[in-house]
């Protein structure tokens, strides 16, 4: 048995099988490019699989060597990759800088860093895993464009419509063009290096030859738009790397445009942090000591077991124990399948994180149903769950060696689960203002009653919303 061979069975033991199957026949038959850079969620979607079952397989998959995570900054706007980082510990900058698109991000988790996966050189060597030999074209596809960007088969003939020249310029060369400039925007850009030459070419056409030169280096500064007559132009491009660089004049073209607009769902870092199969393989791996990120918008859902103490001294600690264990077990299923994630445990008491209020909403309606279900079976009907969610900006960091959360929305979310009373569920404003949490309320019936109250700590008062 080959290597691959020993570890896919491994990957079998902790993965849904058919998207075992399915990695396995990627890694044996499909193209080089299809194996970097990979989009779960495109990945499934095509293949007509699960998504948190794809997410599941591959970050196992990640755990025995056989694909390996890269977790990429990239621009909104052309969807260019600005980072690539195999940890989120290398996230250490407040503000991203798209040269292309002479843009600035500040560095948020929620859209801004996608996490693709690429198969392991011990699996198998692929094109990408030396990226001095792509062409022009694949260097684009397989290393600058993020996974976002739904590029087409025939990328290399979209780029010849957009290009007027282009040049391979091995490390400390330089090469000399002669142009012949149209009127438009012009892009002088190289992907390696991420520097970009804007031209605005436009007024009288000249038959002076006019002269510019360009420096590519691993420093990056802001430069300045330079107008250009149409005309001949002499173009000096100097690579100051110690790898290649892929210099090309671009056309500012409908094409172009065309090409960028193209887009598809990508995995991101917020959609990764509250998945429960990444939170329990990299618990403690996540982020660097004293590192904080910033996420703008992450639901939180507190539950505590109503009357536990009552419930030890009434049937026994053994007893008791078996009914809370239980408790746990249940409550983590539910949130799991609702694609959120436990953060931690307190006492009897449960944080989660969701991406969106309305998976969180799904998944207090089941936990307050399971609790009752629960409480029949055992025949303790004093089972009843307290429910608090809030949705809001928060920073992910690490506490006590594990991935956590800090902020304001924490503690109201944690505060706002004190006033619930027996199975209720007290939500905020934002996340009763969600479009999908009032779609998914009314399916079931449910309409929340508005209270104004005070919370500990929060200066004014606040609107909350109970959901008996």
């Amino acid at each position: 048995m080959s290597e691959a061979e020993t570890l896919f069975a491994a990957l079998r033991q902790s993965a849904n099988g058919d998207v075992v199957e399915m990695l396995e026949r990627m890694v044996r038959d499909a193209p080089d490019h299809a194996l970097n850079k990979m989009n779960a969620l495109d990945l499934a979607a095509r293949e007509g699989l699960a998504e948190e079952r794809v997410v599941a397989a591959l970050l196992n998959a990640v755990a025995l060597g056989i694909f390996e995570m890269t977790w990429n900054v990239m621009c909104l706007s052309c969807a260019g990759v600005l980072s690539a980082n195999k940890s989120l510990k290398t996230l250490d900058r407040r503000q991203y800088s798209c040269a292309f698109c002479a843009a600035g991000y500040e560095t948020t988790l929620d859209n801004l860093v996608e996490v693709t996966f690429t198969v392991s050189p011990r699996v198998r060597r692929i094109a990408a895993h030396s990226p001095d030999g792509l062409s022009v074209a694949e260097y684009y596809r397989q290393v600058f464009w993020s996974s976002a960007i739904d590029l087409p088969a025939d990328l290399e003939k979209v780029l010849d419509e957009v290009t007027l020249e282009s040049v391979d310029l091995p490390p400390g060369e330089r090469a000399i063009l002669s142009l012949n400039l149209p009127a438009g925007t012009l892009i002088v850009f190289d992907p390696v290096t991420h520097t970009a030459q804007f031209l605005d070419v436009s007024g009288g056409e000249t038959n002076e030859r006019q002269n510019l030169s360009v420096i590519f280096n691993k420093v990056q500064v802001p430069v300045e738009t330079i107008a250009l007559h149409p005309g001949p132009l002499r173009l000096t491009l100097e690579n100051r790397t110690d790898s290649r660089v892929l210099p090309a004049v671009w056309m500012a073209n409908q094409v172009l445009d065309n090409l960028l607009s193209r887009r598809k769902p990508i995995l991101t870092a917020k959609r990764l942090l509250t998945n429960q199969t990444f939170r329990d393989l990299y618990r403690t791996d996540t982020l660097a000591i004293g590192q904080r990120l910033k996420i703008l918008s992450l639901t939180f859902l507190f539950s505590d077991l109503k009357g536990s103490t009552e419930l030890y001294e009434r049937v026994g600690d053994l007893v008791a124990f078996d009914l809370v264990d239980e408790h746990f077990r249940l409550l983590q299923e539910i949130i799991v399948s609702e694609r959120g994630a436990v953060v931690k445990t307190i006492g009897d008491a449960v944080m989660a994180t969701f991406e969106t209020p309305d998976r969180a909403i799904a998944a207090a309606i089941r936990m307050r149903e399971a609790m009752s279900d629960l409480g029949a079976q055992r025949q303790h009907q004093s089972l009843r769950l307290k429910i608090g969610i809030h949705e809001g900006s928060c920073l992910a960091v690490t506490l006590n060696a594990q991935q956590d959360y800090f902020g304001q929305t924490v503690n109201i979310a944690s505060r706002v689960q004190s006033l619930a009373a027996s199975r209720s569920i007290v939500v905020t404003k934002s996340v009763v203002d969600n479009a999908q949490t009032q779609a998914l309320l009314a399916s079931n019936g449910l309409k929340p009653a508005l209270k104004r109250v005070a919370l500990s700590g929060i200066e004014d008062e606040v609107s909350v919303y109970e959901i008996s």
